[in-house]
C-alpha cells in the first residue's frame, strides 16, 4: 500500500510565456512493503478523488456553469486523449462505426427498398452527415467539448432539450451494444452452428467487457486491430466485387447491371426508400465523433480539416462503393436476405455475393470479418457509454454514484451499468431474435437523427448568436465550408427523415415473404418499432422542462465566452503557411485529397 498520496503540478509554457500548472495526482514509489500483485490490482479498483472524467468550464443543463468538458473523445473523454496513440485515434477514425448497420442491416434494406434505393439513401445520409461533422468540427474546436453533444443544445438551444439530448445519446449507446452482440449471434447460424445462441451471446460478452476493464490501452489495441481487419475487408470486398461483376466468377458471366433491370431498381417506391432511411442512419451512427477527435488536437486548424475529408472518403469508400456493388451482384428478391423465410435468413448481402460466386471458403472468412466488426461496435458501446453516463453524473444529470472512477481511469460502476445492458442480447437465444434486433436497431438509429439534427440547429443559433454579440467570422478558428447554409440542409433533412419514419411506421413497407402486417394490433406494434426513441426524448424534454422551468436560450443570452479554447490565429498561419512551402508536390497533393 503506497504511504501517501500526494498531488504534483507538472507545468508547460504556453506562447505568451505564462505557465499553465496541470494537477496530476500520484502515488509514492516507496511502499513500506512490497506489495503483492493481487494486491495492485485490488488496490487499481479504488477510487481516485483525484480523478475526473471531465474538466471545468462548459454551461450544464441546468443553464449554470458544471464540471465538464464533456462525455467522451470519440465518446470517450479524457482517458482516449492521454492513452491512446496516434495510430490508434487514426484506425478507429477510418473504420470505427463500421459493424452492424453496413454489414448486416444493409440486407434489409436492400429488400424493402432495393439497390437504387440504398444507394440513394446512404449517399443523402453521407451528403448530411458531411455537413453536421464541419458544423460539430466549428463549434467543437471553439468550445472542445467531447462526447456528449448536449451541452451545445444547452447554450444555443434550450436547457431542458441538453438534457433530453445527453440521455438520448447515452441510451443509444448502451441500445448499441446487445444490438451488435444479437448481430454476431446471428452471424454465428450462418454455418448452421448446433451450439445455443445463448452460449455465443456469453461468449461475446465475457470478451467485451473484458477488453473494456482492461483498461483504455486494452481498448485502444484492440479497436485498431478490429478496424485493419475491417478494412482490408472492405477494400477486398470492392476489388472482389468488380472482377466478379465484370465476370470473372464461377461461371465468367457478365452481370453489369442487370439486377438494376430484373428485378429492377426500386422496390415498394418512394415508401420502399423511405423505409432505407432509418438504416442507413444507424450504419453511419458514430461518424460524428470525427469532429470532436480533431478538435481535442493543438492545432484544430490542421486536424479537422483532414479529419473531414477522412470522413468524406469512409463515406464514398466504404459505403457508396461496397454497397453498390451489393446491389449490382445480389438481387433485392433473394430469399436469403435478412428478414425472409429461409435457412440461412441470417446471412449478410456481402457473404451472400461472396458464395454466389462460388468461391470456396472466403463466404466463411468474410462472415467472421462480419462478426469481428460487430463486436468491434460492441466494445466501443461499451467504452463511449461508461464514459457518457460518468460524464453526466458528474454534471448532476445522472445519479452521482455512476461517476466513480478508479486509479486507473476506469468509470467502474458506469461500465457495470452498460455491461448489465449487454444481457438484453440474450434475446438471441429466444424466438424473438429478429423481432429484438428491429426494435433495438431502429431505437438506436433515430437516436442518431436527433443527435445530428440537434448539432445542425445548435450551429445555426450559435452562428446567429455570435454575430448579435458583436463577433466575427474571422475569429473563428476553424469555420465549416458549409456554412449555415449547409446546417440548414442538415436540420431540415433530419426533420425530412423523421417524417418518412413516421410515415413507413404507420403505413409499412409490407414484407415480400410472410405474414403482411395488417391489423390494429400488428400496426401499432410496427409504429413503435419504428419510433420508439420519440416517446422517450419527449418524456426526457417534457419533465426536465416541467421540473426546472428553463428558459428557450436567446441569442443575447447565449454563452459564447466560458470555455472558449484560446488561438493564436495570426501564429497558427504563419507556421501553417511555412509548413506548405516545404512540402514537396506528392505530400501537397496528398494533403488536398486526404
Amino acid at each position: 500500500m503506497a504511504k501517501s498520496v500526494e498531488t504534483s503540478t507538472s507545468s508547460s509554457r504556453t506562447d505568451s510565456g505564462d505557465r499553465v500548472g496541470v494537477v496530476e495526482p500520484f502515488y509514492d514509489e516507496k511502499p513500506a512493503k512490497p506489495q503483492h500483485v493481487a494486491r495492485r490490482a485490488w488496490d487499481s479498483f479504488k477510487r481516485n478523488p483525484d480523478y475526473h472524467i471531465t474538466q471545468q468550464g462548459q454551461v450544464g443543463a441546468n443553464g449554470k456553469v458544471y464540471d465538464i468538458e464533456s462525455a467522451a473523445q470519440a465518446t470517450a473523454g479524457a482517458p482516449l486523449a492521454r492513452k491512446l496513440k496516434g495510430r490508434h485515434l487514426q484506425m478507429i477514425a477510418i473504420g470505427g462505426s463500421i459493424g452492424t448497420g453496413l454489414f448486416v442491416g444493409s440486407g434489409k434494406a436492400l429488400q424493402q427498398g432495393g439497390p437504387a434505393s440504398l444507394l440513394i439513401a446512404f449517399s443523402l445520409i453521407g451528403c448530411m452527415l458531411f455537413s453536421t461533422v464541419q458544423a460539430l468540427g466549428e463549434m467543437a474546436v471553439l468550445l472542445p467539448v467531447a462526447g456528449s453533444f448536449s451541452a451545445y443544445s444547452t447554450r444555443f438551444l434550450d436547457p431542458a432539450w441538453g438534457f433530453a439530448m445527453g440521455w438520448n445519446y447515452a441510451v443509444q449507446w448502451l441500445i448499441v451494444l446487445p444490438l451488435e452482440v444479437v448481430a454476431a449471434a446471428i452471424t454465428i447460424k450462418y454455418w448452421n452452428s448446433p451450439v445455443s445462441s445463448a452460449a455465443w451471446v456469453a461468449v461475446f460478452l465475457v470478451l467485451i467487457i473484458s477488453i473494456n476493464l482492461v483498461g483504455v490501452q486494452g481498448y485502444g489495441e484492440a479497436e485498431f486491430v478490429f478496424s485493419m481487419v475491417k478494412v482490408v475487408a472492405i477494400i477486398g470486398f470492392i476489388i472482389l466485387g468488380i472482377i466478379l461483376n465484370i465476370g470473372g466468377g464461377r461461371n465468367a458471366e457478365y452481370v453489369g447491371g442487370r439486377n438494376w433491370s430484373d428485378p429492377g431498381a426500386f422496390n415498394n417506391g418512394f415508401k420502399g426508400l423511405c423505409s432505407v432511411f432509418v438504416i442507413a442512419a444507424f450504419a453511419f451512427a458514430g461518424t460524428e465523433l470525427v469532429g470532436l477527435a480533431a478538435a481535442e488536437t493543438a492545432n484544430p486548424r490542421k486536424s479537422l480539416p483532414t479529419a473531414v475529408k477522412q470522413v468524406f472518403w469512409r463515406i464514398c469508400l466504404f459505403y457508396i462503393v461496397s454497397l453498390t456493388l451489393v446491389g449490382l451482384l445480389v438481387p433485392y428478391t433473394d430469399r436469403r436476405l435478412i428478414g425472409q423465410s429461409t435457412s440461412d435468413a441470417k446471412a449478410s448481402p456481402f457473404v451472400i455475393a461472396i458464395k454466389d460466386a462460388g468461391i470456396t471458403g472466403l463466404d466463411s472468412v468474410f462472415n467472421v470479418v462480419i462478426m469481428i466488426s460487430v463486436l468491434s461496435v460492441g466494445n466501443s458501446a461499451v467504452y463511449g457509454s461508461s464514459r457518457t453516463l460518468a460524464a453526466l453524473a458528474e454534471q448532476g444529470q445522472a445519479p452521482s454514484w455512476l461517476g466513480y472512477i478508479d486509479r486507473q481511469g476506469r468509470p467502474l460502476k458506469a461500465i457495470g451499468v452498460a455491461s448489465a445492458f449487454g444481457f438484453l442480447a440474450f434475446l438471441a437465444a429466444s424466438n424473438k431474435e429478429d423481432e429484438a434486433f428491429v426494435w433495438m436497431q431502429a431505437l438506436s438509429g433515430l437516436s442518431s437523427i436527433f443527435t445530428w439534427g440537434s448539432i445542425c440547429l445548435a450551429h445555426i443559433r450559435f452562428r446567429k448568436a455570435w454575430r448579435v454579440q458583436g463577433h466575427s467570422l474571422d475569429e473563428l478558428a476553424f469555420r465549416s465550408q458549409a456554412g449555415v447554409v449547409g446546417s440548414w440542409i442538415g436540420f431540415i433533412f433530419n426533420v425530412l427523415v423523421l417524417a418518412a419514419q413516421f410515415w413507413t411506421g404507420f403505413s409499412p413497407v409490407q414484407p415480400r415473404y410472410g405474414p403482411a402486417i395488417e391489423g390494429t394490433s400488428a400496426l401499432v406494434q410496427n409504429f413503435f418499432q419504428a419510433y420508439l426513441a420519440v416517446p422517450v426524448l419527449l418524456v426526457c424534454y417534457v419533465g426536465y422542462k416541467v421540473v426546472y422551468r428553463t428558459p428557450f436560450m436567446r441569442c443575447k443570452d447565449m454563452d459564447v465566452k466560458t470555455g472558449v479554447r484560446e488561438l493564436n490565429l495570426g501564429e497558427l498561419l504563419a507556421e501553417e503557411e511555412v509548413e506548405r512551402a516545404a512540402w514537396p508536390r506528392w505530400k501537397k497533393t496528398y494533403k488536398f485529397l486526404c
